[in-house]
């Protein structure tokens, strides 16, 4: 088994147990500014700090926080739980390519809630979270692979509790395939697919595929496939430390070279200067992708 001893960096967890006073915990500072945060309260309250629409969680109850600058929850006097957290590399690892990526990978970008857990639900989820404690806590672990892998136990419980998939999403309208192309899309990106392989998973032609997307979002389906490659490699420059190399290779690039050639022509810089640029925080050079995967119906 491989130990990151840099695994801090990417992954945090803590116990929260009874105490006769109220704490402040703040889960948008640096340096966990990009983290993704799950919540276990098995009792008690949590006020939930966030904008002009503060939330109350009573125990038992999960909650999901995406990253977000600044959150703060106040944990009442004698609450008990857990909290873990992880970096968009790590929650990335734990989505990976599979037929509930897509779903997940959803669920994962939104806030939620569920305050109506079942004993049996907690029972479940409770070794989940304290598995995570563990492999970071103990000397001689920290393994992101065994963290990953707690981190996609945790997302499905919390996505399955949250969101069951509808049989009646799958209708062949056209809003319909966009939906059904954009997750084939966030399963396959990395595996750089081609667009005749999405049309067969669909059971549409290639000419009916390019034709919807280009009347709705006036992009080809290629052009759409490339954006959400370069939405993943400016998040992967952006927020984790791996070198131009492994990022490449993480996306499904052979050559590395390729890579930064495909990035600097779709963004005008090498993968690099977009880094030292995002570091830096100093330059206004707007390098957006044509069209935000977000934007899909």
């Amino acid at each position: 088994m491989v130990i990151d001893p840099g695994i801090h960096h990417d992954a945090r967890g803590e116990a929260i147990e009874p105490a006769i006073q109220s704490r402040v915990l703040r889960i948008g500072q640096p340096t966990q500014r990009w983290f993704h945060h799950a919540l276990l309260l098995l009792r008690g309250n949590i006020h939930l700090a966030r904008g002009e629409s503060p939330v109350t969680i009573t125990g038992p109850a999960f909650a999901f926080f995406p990253p977000s600058k600044e959150e703060v929850l106040t944990v009442a006097a004698g609450s008990r739980g857990y909290l873990v957290g992880a970096s968009p590399e790590i929650i990335g690892d734990a989505i990976g390519d599979h037929a509930e990526s897509a779903a997940l990978r959803v669920f994962s970008a939104g806030f939620s809630v569920n305050d109506a857990l079942t004993s049996a639900s907690l029972r479940e989820m409770t070794p989940l979270f304290e598995g995570t404690l563990a492999e970071l806590a103990t000397e001689g672990r920290g393994s992101r692979m065994v963290v990953a892998a707690y981190m996609r136990l945790i997302l499905m419980t919390l996505w399955r509790l949250q969101h069951m998939p509808a049989e009646e999403e799958r209708l062949a309208s056209t809003g319909s395939i966009l939906q059904r192309f954009r997750q084939a899309v966030e399963i396959g990106f990395r595996r750089h697919r081609s667009i005749a392989a999405y049309a067969a998973e669909l059971g549409i032609t290639t000419d009916r595929l390019h034709a919807i997307c280009q009347r709705t979002l006036s992009r080809s389906p290629i052009e759409l496939v490339h954006d959400r490659l370069v939405q993943e490699a400016k998040q992967r420059l952006e927020r984790s430390a791996r070198d131009v190399q492994e990022i490449a290779y993480s996306l499904g690039f052979r050559d590395p070279g390729n890579f930064s050639h495909f990035f600097k022509r779709k963004t005008g810089l090498s993968p690099a200067r977009y880094r030292a640029i995002a570091i830096q925080k100093t330059s206004s050079v707007p390098v957006p992708t044509a069209s935000d995967y977000h934007d899909w119906p």
